[in-house]
């Protein structure tokens, strides 16, 4: 038997190599101050405020760029008392918005309602435009006593552009793309940092950090967990469409429970009614939120069954209510240009057009009225009724069955009278989670025993924003929050850290576009094969360069810096790329495009 002395030798020994040992599984540059999981706006808002005051940031997210569906978005943004409603003569203040919060959401959790009417105009407003976002229009959606929805120039992208490319300028954040975090590490009940695992290499690592925010999102693209906690008070559908961000499927949710966080208000959801099946998903499980401003709605008996583009609050139980749970948007060709998809980068309707009436059994043509319902299964005289008494109340001006519009209606109503005739069916679709990670006003996830975790934090969606919304919301109170959030917890994350000025990076010199022939990247990069592969890791890729073909864009229209070809700098600059995103992600002409 060896002697104490001996293994004490033996494994003295072994220190230096077990030492080596840790320091390679967790390297010295996997350490931050906070690591976020998620790079949405919540976690870019985050990420910002925190780096500002100079703490190491690691961001870590499934996709490979910024933004999260809140880029697909029409950037607008609740907030109240501002400039621009001033400008616009528009009386607004936090108690008439805490009014508005707790009428319309019913339950809305009060004390961030307070807090967000009060500080709204600087956190949000204030903050937003000293980063060059531009708000230049105002909308008073159903709930609000006044105009207080603020739509940002250039849509989503004019909102989380800006924050994105500043947050790339940071030194002292750090993205982590095509990552999956796979649990929160804790020791004796304190967060010590996140286990990941690379989708597209599959390997694993571990960022560790003292702080872990948990930012990825809601849980809408679910359906299982969707309809597993649909709300009590309305009829389950029969058929319901994904129209929230791939990613979110509840990711965040698993993370927190498993590390002994808890979750709240599932049943709490925002879901619209302008569900119209992907035809590009073969699935068809999801969906595009979409409308015709030109169209009636009708259900399977062929008669108008509520207010088209009214409150989505009683369209969707009204919906929910009609047999099947769906509708058809019957409209005529003087009708067909005001078809709309309602996500950023749509507005191009030659692109609509190709999506709705190229596309086979999307939109049902047909030259007269009976024509149209025998081919959508609709009894031909229900039909005919409607759209007769439809017309009739145009010619009035007012619509006394559903009131969709009246004298002050402007465009006004078109009738539905020139062939040839179409119909669209649409459902359901889902969108947003008002319900979610359980946390307090600091955004400190809490415990079964409603304590905060030390060190784990929650923003955004993932945690249904805090309850801010109750059961219903007021629009533009999904993207304000989220910012508002991220801003609490980086400020939180600032003051733990050592304070240290930060000077960001230069922006990338603009001399002038290079142009060159396609061949010289396809050598290498079989774009046309690639993304039809469906690989883990790649969906942006996937995603954008399908467009990029289907536009004809080139590849020196994005990657120009990357001519003439170094092997030794052979690498994007996601900075630089960022001057790129608008051709896909900006206000898109109304012309036919090619970028050159």
């Amino acid at each position: 038997m060896k002697s104490p002395q001996h293994i004490v030798r033996h494994c003295s020994r072994l220190i230096p190599f077990l030492l080596l040992l840790w320091l390679f599984q967790y390297p010295a540059d996997e350490r931050s101050d906070a690591v976020i999981i998620g790079a949405g706006i919540s976690g870019l808002s985050t990420a910002l405020e925190a780096a500002r005051s100079g703490a190491e940031v690691t961001v870590i997210d499934m996709s490979t760029v910024g933004g999260g569906h809140a880029i697909l978005s029409n950037g607008a943004v609740c907030i109240v008392g501002t400039p621009l409603q001033d400008k616009n003569k528009i009386t607004d203040s936090p108690d008439l918005a805490r009014q508005d919060f707790l009428t319309r959401g019913q339950d809305a959790n009060v004390e961030w309602v307070d807090r967000y009417v009060t500080q709204s105009r600087v956190w949000l407003y204030d903050w937003l435009t000293e980063k060059g976002i531009v708000f230049d229009a105002l909308v008073r959606p159903p709930g609000n006593a006044v105009a207080r929805l603020h739509l940002t120039r250039g849509k989503g992208w004019g909102l989380v552009g800006p924050l994105f490319r500043e947050a790339l300028r940071c030194p002292n954040i750090r993205f982590i793309w095509a990552t999956q975090a796979e649990e929160i590490l804790l020791q004796a009940g304190v967060v010590q940092g996140v286990r990941t695992r690379n989708l597209r290499t599959g390997k694993r690592a571990d960022f560790r950090a003292r702080q872990v925010i948990v930012a990825t999102g809601g849980f809408q693209s679910n359906l299982e967990r969707v309809q597993q906690n649909w709300p009590t008070d309305l009829p389950k559908p029969v058929r319901l469409l994904a129209g929230a961000a791939h990613t979110a499927t509840g990711s965040g949710h698993g993370l927190v429970e498993k590390a002994g966080g808890t979750l709240t208000r599932l049943d709490h959801q925002w879901n619209y009614v302008l569900g119209l099946p992907d035809p590009r998903d073969p699935k068809g499980g999801r969906g595009l939120a979409a409308f015709n401003f030109n169209s009636i709605w009708v259900n399977t008996d062929g008669k108008r069954f509520t207010q088209e583009f009214g409150d989505p609050k009683t369209g969707l139980l009204e919906l929910l209510r009609q047999p099947g749970g769906l509708y058809w948007s019957v409209f005529d060709e003087n009708g067909k240009r005001g078809f709309s998809v309602t996500l950023a980068g749509w507005e191009n309707f030659e692109e609509v057009s190709k999506l709705v009436y190229d596309t086979e059994g999307v939109a049902i043509r047909a030259n007269s009225v009976d024509e149209l319902a025998a081919r959508i299964g609709l009894p031909p005289e229900n039909l005919r009724a409607t759209i007769d008494r439809y017309n009739q109340l145009t010619t009035e001006g007012v619509d006394r069955d559903f009131q969709a519009f009246g004298p002050k209606t402007s465009p006004k109503p078109k009738k539905i009278e020139t062939p040839p005739f179409y119909a669209v069916q649409f459902f359901p679709i889902t969108r947003k989670s008002m319900g979610g990670v359980n946390v307090d006003q600091q955004c400190r996830v809490l415990s079964r025993d409603g304590k905060p975790i030390p060190g784990l934090y929650s923003v955004g969606e993932v945690t249904g924003f805090a309850g801010l919304n109750g059961k219903a919301a007021l629009e533009g109170t999904f993207l304000g929050p989220a910012i508002f959030m991220g801003r609490i917890v980086g400020k939180e994350i600032a003051r733990s850290g050592k304070s240290k000025s930060v000077s960001l990076r230069e922006l990338p010199k603009t001399s002038g576009e290079k142009t060159f022939d396609n061949s010289q990247c396809l050598r290498c990069h079989p774009v046309a094969r690639d993304v039809q592969l469906v690989r883990p890791g790649f969906w942006h890729y996937e995603q954008s360069h399908a467009k990029v073909l289907t536009r004809n864009y080139t590849c020196s229209s994005c990657h120009s810096d990357l001519y003439p070809y170094r092997k030794t700098s052979h690498t994007m600059s996601y900075l630089t790329l960022t001057g790129r995103c608008e051709a896909c992600h900006g206000v898109q002409s109304s012309s036919a495009r090619s970028v050159h």
